[in-house]
C-alpha cells in the first residue's frame, strides 16, 4: 500500500510540475510575440483607408428609419399570399 501511495505522490508531483513548465512557457511564449509585434507594428504601421462621405436618398432614409412604401407593400403583399396558401393547406 505504501509503495502506490508513493507512485501516487510521484505522480502528482510530476503533473504539477509540468503544468507549471507549461504555464511559464506559454506565459514567456505570449510576452515575447507582444513584445515583437509591438516593435514590429512602430516600425510597419497599417495604412489607414480614406473614408468616404455618401450622401445620397437612400441612406438618408434608412438613417432615419423610415421604410419605403414599395418595401412595405412588398411584404404586405407575401404575407397575404403565404396566408392563402396555408390557410387552404390546413382545410384539405
Amino acid at each position: 500500500m505504501n509503495e502506490m501511495q508513493q507512485q501516487f505522490i510521484e505522480a502528482g508531483t510530476l503533473m504539477l510540475a509540468g503544468m507549471v513548465f507549461v504555464f511559464a512557457f506559454l506565459s514567456v511564449l505570449i510576452l515575447f510575440i507582444n513584445t515583437v509585434l509591438a516593435k514590429l507594428a512602430i516600425k510597419y504601421p497599417d495604412p489607414v483607408a480614406p473614408i468616404r462621405a455618401r450622401s445620397n436618398k437612400a441612406n438618408k432614409k434608412a438613417a432615419s428609419g423610415e421604410v419605403s412604401p414599395a418595401i412595405v407593400a412588398a411584404i404586405s403583399g407575401a404575407v397575404t399570399r403565404y396566408r392563402q396558401q396555408h390557410s387552404q393547406q390546413n382545410v384539405k
